[in-house]
């Protein structure tokens, strides 16, 4: 197996690969940054499957990284308000947040979506085979190249709207960079405008933290001091934001 579908094969084992170590660094509890790692490889693995449009064979391996990644993203969101607690010293409160933070590494060890997509990476390099032979991927490299223009079109219309949804954004943005990050061979993109979205992306991520950690203070009276401090500074990321999205709509117009 040679050519574009023989390298997204390699590249798919080679997540393979990295996420039973991620697996393993869960179990053994030896860093912690192995939730981190194990989200970023489902992210890469989504970002590979999404533009196949179901050839390949890749709905179904790509809907158990999905029931992965939505088990997992609370727990990512604690570990991320964690360590912000331990950042303004407010230790106590951090080591209750982990004690919660370490049962939700139990409850995805245990949890029937990590065995399911491990067998769906097992089985898919024999489907993809098959299809292969068929001749039914012979367009696959065309058609993700046709995936990632529309999606830039997508962004570029997003950003064009001067009412435009901050979360719709957000999410295009990822879509966009983690896509072209995994074709770079077939991205439209050049490197100032990838930077752009790396920082468009970054700030958004700040705006949404910001809401999350505000909707958590609601039913978390030990947070509730933060509020007022919170509130300031998801306004300066809404204006970061708003720079770098129109920065962004620059290169890309």
């Amino acid at each position: 197996m040679s050519g574009f579908v023989g390298k997204l094969r390699s590249e798919v084992l080679r997540l393979q690969v990295a996420l039973y170590a991620c697996r393993e660094r869960l179990q053994a509890q030896t860093d912690g940054e192995a939730l981190h790692d194990l989200r970023v490889c489902l992210r890469r693995l989504r970002s590979l499957l999404k533009p196949l449009k179901g050839a390949a064979s890749s709905d179904s391996l790509q809907q158990r990284a999905a029931e992965l990644g939505r088990l997992s993203g609370p727990l990512r969101d604690l570990e991320v308000l964690i360590e912000l607690l331990r950042k303004q010293g407010e230790h106590a409160a951090a080591d209750r947040r982990t004690v919660q933070r370490r049962k939700g590494d139990s409850l995805v060890l245990s949890s029937r979506a990590l065995p399911a997509l491990f067998q769906a990476l097992d089985e898919w390099p024999y489907e993809l085979a098959v299809q292969q032979a068929s001749g039914e991927l012979d367009d696959l490299e065309s058609n993700v190249r046709r995936y990632l223009r529309k999606q830039r079109g997508k962004l570029v219309d997003a950003l064009r709207d001067p009412q435009h949804d901050r979360h719709q954004v957000r999410l295009l943005i990822k879509r966009v960079r983690y896509t072209a990050e995994a074709y770079p061979h077939l991205s439209p993109f050049k490197a100032d405008q990838l930077r752009l979205l790396k920082k468009g992306q970054s700030a958004l991520g700040d705006w949404h933290d910001h809401l999350q950690w505000l909707a958590t203070a609601e039913h978390e009276s030990d947070l509730r001091k933060f509020v007022p401090a919170w509130r300031q500074s998801m306004q300066d990321a809404e204006q970061s934001a708003e720079m770098i999205q129109a920065r962004l709509l620059a290169a890309l117009e």
